[in-house]
C-alpha cells in the first residue's frame, strides 16, 4: 500500500494552517496569512488597470443609450421616435418588438422586462427604447428627444398602501398578546430603515461584440457573469455556448451588479446582434442612480417581553421589505433579514415574520449584507429601548441576552456553537475600548453640557455565511501550470476591489508550496469556468478559494507521484519552491519540466460545494449557514442638539476573521465596510417625490461619507482564531459582516439623544439618523421633558 503523503493528509482535512510542516519536516514559508498587497494595486495607482470603459473600442463601435420613462406608473398612449431617429449620429432605435427571444429578464421570478412591454410603465426611469449612435454623447442626447405621452396612474411608494408582492414567510409560532401584556418589561415599537444607493465608482457598463460563429462576446462590469451569459442567450435566442462573458475587474459592485448589470449587457448585445457591430453601453451617473435598484428600505415592527433583570423571554418581530415593482432578489433578501433579526441574542419564544411589499419604484436589489443589516438593526434598537426600560447600561443588557449554554438555538432551529467566542469578543472589546470608564465620562459630560450631548454603544455581530439559496453554494476553478513553473488560475469569482484574486493567488501558491510570483489569476470568463455563482454572500474566497485549492492539490499530487517514481524516493514534498526529501536539489521549475517530459498532465479543474447546509422553508427550520462570522464595535459620538449635527469621536472594532488569509486586505475590508455602514445609517438618504421620481439622484443631493465623516479615532483589531469549520485554511469571510459595525454608531446617536431626558424616554429615531432626523428626535425629547415637568407641577399642586 502506498504511503500516505502530505498532500493526502491535507486533502483529508481540506486545509491546514499556513505554518504547516511538510512530510519531510521542512517548514513552509507561509504565503497565506501574510499581508500581501492587492494584485492590481500598482496598476490602479498608475492608471494601467483596465476597466470595461478603458478597453480600446473596436472598429465601427456604436454607443447605446436608453429612452427612459418620466412617470412611475401608467400606460404609454403615444410614442413618437422620429426626432430620435433623425438626430445626429443615430444609427438605429429599437423597442421591445426587436427582441428575438425572451423579453423578460427576471431570473428567479419574472417581472423585469428588458424594455417596456405592452406600453406599460412600472417605475420612473424604466427603459422604453434602445438608441444606437456613433458616439456616447450623441446617443444620450438623442434619447432625450423622444416624444412620449402617458396615461398616469396612482403611485404607491410606502408600506402603508403597499400590497404583497410575494408570499410572506414566518419562523416560529404565533405568540399570544398576553405574553407581552403580563411581562415585567414590554417593548412595543417600530423602525423605518432607509435604503442605500450603491454608488460604485464605475457605473454600469458593457461592451458587446459579434463573434465569427454568430455568437456574442461581452465585457461587463458584473458580479454574475454566468447569469449574464444565460440572459443574453435567452434574449437573443442563442445557445448558451455562443455567449462568452469576460470580467477582469469592477470599480465597485457592493451587490448592485449581482442581478442588475444584466439589463445593460443584454441591451448592448441586442444592439450588436441587429447591427453586426460592436456596441458599448455606459450609464451616466444620474441615469444609473435613477434606473437601478438600491438597498431595500424596510419598515419593521416588534414586541419584546423581558423579565425584571432585562432578559428577553419572548419576541415578535415583523420585517417588511419594500421591494419595488418586481421581485428581483427580494425573496431571499427578506429571508436574510429574518435570519438576522436575532443578531447575537437568544430571543426565547420568538416569532419572526417577513413580508415582501410591492411599490411603484425601481426594483430594489442586493446590497452588502443582503437584508441582514435591515434585520439586525431592529433587535439592536430594541436592546437600547430595553436598557432604558430596565434602567441598565445597554452593554449589560446585551451581555445577559447573548446566546449561551442551554440557550443557543436560533428561531430557525440552527445551533450557535461559538457563543463562548462571541462573549469573549464582547468582553475583550469592552476592555480594549475602556468602555466602563468612558461610560462614566460620557454620563458626566451629559450632566454638565446642555447643547452638545455624547453617546456610547458597544454592539455585537453574528452573521451567517453561505448563500441562503443552497444551490448557489458551489464553485469551480481551472489551473494551468506551464513548463517554466508559472501558472494561470481562473475561477468563478469576480474581482470588484475586495482582493479576491489576491487571496486566490495566495491560496494556490501556498497549496503548491511555491512563491506568489509564480501565480497569475486571470479574468473571470464563462468559457473557462462554467455555471458559476455570483460573487456575493461573502462567499467569494470560501467557495472559489477552496475550488482553486482542490485543483492545485490534484496537480501537486500528480507531480509528487511522478517524483517518487522518477527519483526513486518515498517521502517528498514541494516546499518553498523546491522538491524536498531528495539528495539533490530539484527546483519547482525543474520538477515541472521533468513532469512534462514524462507526459504528466499539468492542468486540472477543482470543484467545491459547501457542506452541512440546508433550510426547509416549509418548517422554517434548518442549517442555512456553514458558520457564523462574529465581531463587535464600540462607537462614541457627539451630537449638537441645536442643529442635529453629529461627530463620530471614536470607533473600536474587534472582528473575527478566523485564520486571516491576508490581514492587510481584511483590515481594509473591515474599515471600508464600516464606513459604508456608517453612511447607510447616518448620511445617505434616498428621497422620492410623491410622483415616484428619485430626487436624491446625484452626488449633489445624496451624501456618501467623506473624510470629514471618518471617526476622529479608529482602532481595528482582528480576532484571529481558527474557524472551527473546515473553510479554506480555516479562514472566515470578511466581505459583508463588518458592514454592520456601523450599527454601533446609530446606537450611540440614539444614546446621545436619550441623554436629553436622562435616559427616561426612548427617542423617536429611525434610520438614517441624518442631521434633520437627530434634530427632530432632540426636539421631541425636549418636548417630552417640558410635558413631564408640567405634569409633575400639576401633580404637586393637586390635593
Amino acid at each position: 500500500m502506498r504511503k500516505l503523503t502530505s498532500v493526502d493528509k491535507q486533502t483529508a482535512v481540506d486545509t491546514q494552517t499556513p505554518a504547516q510542516q511538510s512530510a519531510t519536516g521542512t517548514v513552509h514559508k507561509p504565503t497565506v496569512g501574510k499581508p500581501h498587497k492587492h494584485e492590481s494595486a500598482d496598476k490602479q495607482v498608475s492608471g494601467e488597470a483596465l476597466f470595461v470603459d478603458d478597453y480600446v473600442t473596436p472598429r465601427n463601435c456604436l454607443h447605446a443609450a436608453v429612452i427612459i420613462s418620466s412617470i412611475a406608473k401608467g400606460k404609454i398612449i403615444n410614442l413618437d421616435l422620429s426626432s430620435v431617429e433623425n438626430a445626429q449620429g443615430v444609427v438605429k432605435v429599437f423597442t421591445a418588438d426587436a427582441i428575438p427571444g425572451e423579453k423578460d429578464i427576471g431570473t428567479i421570478f419574472k417581472g423585469d422586462p428588458l424594455l417596456a412591454l405592452d406600453n406599460e410603465i412600472r417605475y420612473f426611469g424604466q427603459p422604453i427604447a434602445l438608441v444606437l449612435a456613433t458616439t456616447h454623447d450623441q446617443a444620450w442626447k438623442a434619447a432625450r428627444l423622444a416624444s412620449v405621452e402617458y396615461q398616469q396612474e396612482e403611485v404607491v411608494l410606502s408600506h402603508e398602501n403597499a400590497c404583497e408582492l410575494l408570499p410572506s414567510h414566518q419562523m416560529g409560532k404565533h405568540i399570544e398578546q398576553s405574553v407581552f401584556d403580563n411581562a415585567d418589561i414590554a417593548i412595543d415599537s417600530d423602525m423605518h430603515v432607509g435604503g442605500q444607493e450603491h454608488f460604485y465608482l464605475e457605473s454600469q457598463v458593457s461592451l458587446a461584440e459579434i463573434t465569427e460563429d454568430g455568437g456574442i462576446f461581452v465585457r461587463s462590469s458584473t458580479q454574475n457573469p454566468t447569469e449574464i451569459q444565460k440572459l443574453i442567450a435567452e434574449v437573443l435566442h442563442l445557445d448558451f455556448n455562443h455567449v462568452t462573458v469576460d470580467m477582469r475587474r469592477m470599480g465597485g459592485g457592493f451587490g448592485g451588479k449581482e442581478s442588475q448589470a444584466a439589463q445593460w449587457a443584454c441591451l448592448a448585445s441586442l444592439g450588436a446582434y441587429h447591427t453586426k457591430r460592436a456596441v458599448k453601453m455606459r450609464l451616466p451617473r444620474g441615469i444609473d442612480m435613477t434606473a437601478t435598484g438600491k438597498r431595500h428600505p424596510f419598515y419593521n415592527r416588534y414586541q419584546i417581553a423581558a423579565n425584571k433583570q432585562g432578559e428577553i423571554i419572548a419576541a415578535d418581530i415583523q420585517v417588511n421589505g419594500l421591494c419595488g415593482h418586481s421581485p428581483d432578489l427580494s425573496d431571499a433578501i427578506v429571508d436574510r433579514a429574518m435570519f438576522h433579526a436575532d443578531n447575537a441574542y437568544f430571543l426565547g419564544n420568538a416569532c419572526i415574520e417577513g413580508n415582501r411589499l410591492k411599490t411603484d419604484m425601481v426594483s430594489h436589489t442586493a446590497y452588502r449584507g443582503f437584508g441582514g443589516p435591515q434585520g439586525m438593526i431592529v433587535i439592536e434598537k430594541a436592546m437600547e429601548e430595553l436598557a432604558l426600560a430596565a434602567k441598565q447600561d445597554p452593554l449589560d443588557i446585551r451581555l445577559k441576552n447573548l446566546y449561551r449554554a442551554g440557550k443557543n438555538v436560533t428561531p430557525y432551529g440552527m445551533q450557535v456553537d461559538q457563543y463562548d467566542a462571541m462573549l469573549e469578543i464582547m468582553k475583550q472589546l469592552e476592555q480594549s475600548s475602556d468602555y466602563r470608564a468612558r461610560r462614566e465620562q460620557v454620563n458626566q459630560w451629559n450632566k454638565t453640557h446642555s447643547v452638545l450631548k455624547k453617546g456610547l454603544s458597544l454592539t455585537p455581530i453574528k452573521f451567517g455565511i453561505s448563500f441562503t439559496a443552497t444551490h448557489l453554494n458551489q464553485a469551480g476553478a481551472l489551473i494551468h501550470v506551464y513548463t517554466d513553473g508559472t501558472m494561470q488560475v481562473s475561477h468563478g469569482g469576480t474581482e470588484m476591489g475586495q482582493g479576491l484574486h489576491t487571496k486566490i493567488a495566495q491560496i494556490v501558491a501556498q497549496t503548491f508550496g511555491v512563491s506568489l510570483d509564480k501565480v497569475l489569476v486571470t479574468s473571470t470568463r464563462t468559457d473557462k469556468v462554467p455555471n458559476t455563482s455570483p460573487t456575493a454572500a461573502s462567499s467569494g474566497a470560501d467557495l472559489n478559494g477552496m475550488a482553486a485549492h482542490k485543483a492545485a492539490l490534484e496537480i501537486k499530487q500528480r507531480l509528487l507521484e511522478f517524483a517518487r517514481s522518477h527519483y526513486k524516493v518515498e517521502d517528498v514534498d514541494i516546499v518553498n519552491g523546491e522538491l524536498v526529501g531528495m539528495s539533490e536539489t530539484v527546483t519547482w521549475a525543474q520538477l515541472v519540466q521533468k513532469a512534462y517530459m514524462g507526459r504528466v498532465s499539468l492542468s486540472a479543474t477543482g470543484f467545491y460545494q459547501t457542506p452541512k447546509i440546508g433550510y426547509d422553508r416549509k418548517t422554517a427550520t434548518g442549517h442555512p449557514f456553514f458558520y457564523f462570522s462574529l465581531g463587535a464595535s464600540c462607537s462614541e459620538v457627539t451630537i449638537d442638539t441645536l442643529t442635529g449635527e453629529m461627530r463620530v469621536d471614536r470607533v473600536d472594532i474587534l472582528h473575527d476573521v478566523g485564520n486571516s488569509l491576508n490581514p492587510a486586505i481584511d483590515r481594509g475590508q473591515i474599515e471600508g465596510a464600516f464606513v459604508q455602514g456608517l453612511g447607510w445609517l447616518t448620511t445617505e438618504e434616498l428621497v422620492w417625490h410623491e410622483d415616484g421620481r428619485l430626487l436624491s439622484n446625484s452626488p449633489m443631493n445624496y451624501k456618501i461619507p467623506t473624510i470629514g465623516d471618518y471617526p476622529k479615532q479608529m482602532h481595528i483589531d482582528l480576532y484571529e482564531k481558527a474557524n472551527p469549520e473546515h473553510s479554506i485554511y480555516r479562514s472566515k469571510a470578511v466581505g459583508e459582516p463588518p458592514f454592520m459595525h456601523g450599527i454601533s454608531v446609530w446606537c450611540a446617536a440614539f444614546d446621545a439623544v436619550a441623554s436629553i431626558s436622562d435616559h427616561k424616554h426612548a427617542p423617536d429615531l429611525h434610520a438614517p439618523a441624518t442631521g434633520e432626523a437627530i434634530l427632530t428626535a432632540c426636539e421631541k425629547q425636549l418636548h417630552w421633558l417640558e410635558h413631564s415637568a408640567v405634569k409633575e407641577t400639576e401633580d404637586a399642586v393637586t390635593p
